[in-house]
């Protein structure tokens, strides 16, 4: 038994291509069973995100199971196979493993560290449950891929550092104050990047938030959405001296802010420190603020190299990631393995044993002189010989097993001895998870 997953993402196909085969959520359930339908195909799940849809499923065959994927990837969208060709990426075996495992990491996303896709990666997961198409292998698959998300997370660290503008600009503000918490903000613009800068300082402790904007009614909607008061835009230099930080993103084509109303909001604050944030093109505060005393000011290209920076650092991180994951592959492999080896060494044993009380049968039906100890000294000495010949092979299957070599010797004495074998039914959590 195997683990295969056929995909797409970002990296392999433009958001054109993605969108053509995306999954909608009220008509998942109805592919989760069509393809857990197919013949070559025991257990399915699919993920399906804006960056990526993956299709993961555990059969006996891989290559005939992934190319049952690609074809049902096609065919339920309505495109020709050609329109994917090149597109598509393709995993078995520990190649599967070590992709889910990064993936549930975030080491394949666009942002490396980011953490929406493991809960993505969740709800696919508890879809797939809930209709059923999950069993044994897929289960203990990804609950294993959650547990080493975990510890990327926990042992590395790799989601910190701010690696978006907005965020960036939080960062920066906790180093300046020390803390931020009980701070007071002042948004000059109502845009997108207002906003989300505005739902990081909330975040993170902010006081109260004041907001301005050429309109005034996006400013009071902006002001309500985070508990806020909206300021005319004539009168904002009015307020500098109420908040210590300033984050500016307007349309303007001139300045906004200009030394002298700043030097007037200090003199107001008695020098307390004052932080501004200006993320317009073309920039909103006039760069001589940043000589008056108690005053710091960054602007795009600042916050930027900040994020590039906290890039650099994630990726070395990531690193180190990456050993956990291999580290981690190795252990899931193995127990892979292990659900064929156990049970085909079983299989092996009671195939042998059978014969063995099949041929003391015949054996004493045909020697009725034998008396109870030579009866139990023969059957004593097939049991002997039965167990040598056995234990070699045995071992060396185990060992193969720590190899992660064993599947080929599991495929020839199933085909050999034409065992029928079967997975064990065994709980869910045996694997060491942390």
């Amino acid at each position: 038994m195997d683990i295969f997953v056929v995909g797409l993402s970002h990296k392999t196909a433009p958001v054109a291509l993605r969108e053509k085969v995306a999954f909608a959520p009220e008509r998942l359930a109805q592919a989760l069973h069509q393809l857990a339908a197919l013949a070559p195909l025991r257990e399915v799940l699919i993920v399906s995100t804006c960056n990526r849809v993956e299709l993961y499923a555990s059969g006996p065959d891989a290559a005939a199971g992934s190319a049952a994927l690609r074809d049902f990837l096609a065919g339920y969208h309505q495109l020709p196979a050609s329109e994917l060709n090149g597109h598509l990426y393709a995993h078995q075996g520990p190649s599967a493993i070590r992709h889910a495992f990064r993936v549930a990491a975030s080491l394949d996303s666009m942002v490396i560290g980011e953490p929406q896709i493991l809960g993505q990666i969740k709800t696919a997961y508890q879809n797939a449950v809930e209709h059923k198409t999950v069993g044994l292998i897929l289960n203990r698959f990804f609950h294993k891929a959650f547990s080493v998300a975990k510890r990327v997370r926990t042992e590395t660290n790799i989601a910190g550092n701010a690696v978006s503008v907005s965020f960036a600009a939080v960062e920066l503000a906790r180093k300046i104050f020390g803390s931020i918490e009980g701070k007071k903000v002042l948004l000059i613009g109502a845009g997108e990047m207002c906003e989300l800068a505005a739902r990081h300082f909330v975040n993170n402790g902010v006081d109260r938030v004041l907001v301005t904007n050429r309109t005034f009614a996006r400013a009071e909607a902006l002001a309500r959405e985070f508990s806020g008061q909206a300021v005319l835009f004539d009168n904002f230099p009015d307020h500098l001296h109420q908040v210590d930080i300033v984050l500016s993103s307007t349309g303007a084509t001139s300045f906004v802010i200009h030394p002298q109303q700043v030097q007037q909001a200090l003199r107001q604050r008695k020098n307390r420190p004052m932080f501004f944030i200006d993320i317009a093109v073309p920039r909103d505060i006039d760069p001589r603020v940043n000589d008056l005393n108690n005053v710091y000011l960054y602007d795009v290209d600042d916050l930027q190299g900040v994020v590039n920076a906290n890039l650099k650092e994630r990726h070395k991180e990531a690193e180190q990631a990456e050993q956990i994951i291999e580290h981690e592959i190795g252990q899931f492999s193995s127990w892979l393995q292990g659900l064929q080896v156990v049970p085909t060494i079983a299989a092996l044993r009671r195939k042998v044993e059978e014969l063995r009380q099949a041929e003391l049968e015949r054996t004493f039906s045909n020697l009725k002189e034998l008396d109870e100890r030579q009866r139990r000294a023969i059957e004593a000495m097939s049991a002997a010989l039965v167990n040598k010949l056995l234990h070699g092979p045995t071992q060396r299957l185990r060992e193969a097993q720590k190899q992660d070599q064993a599947q080929p010797y599991v495929d020839a004495l199933q085909q050999l001895f034409e065992l029928e074998v079967g997975l064990a039914d065994e709980p869910l959590r045996t694997l060491d998870e942390h």
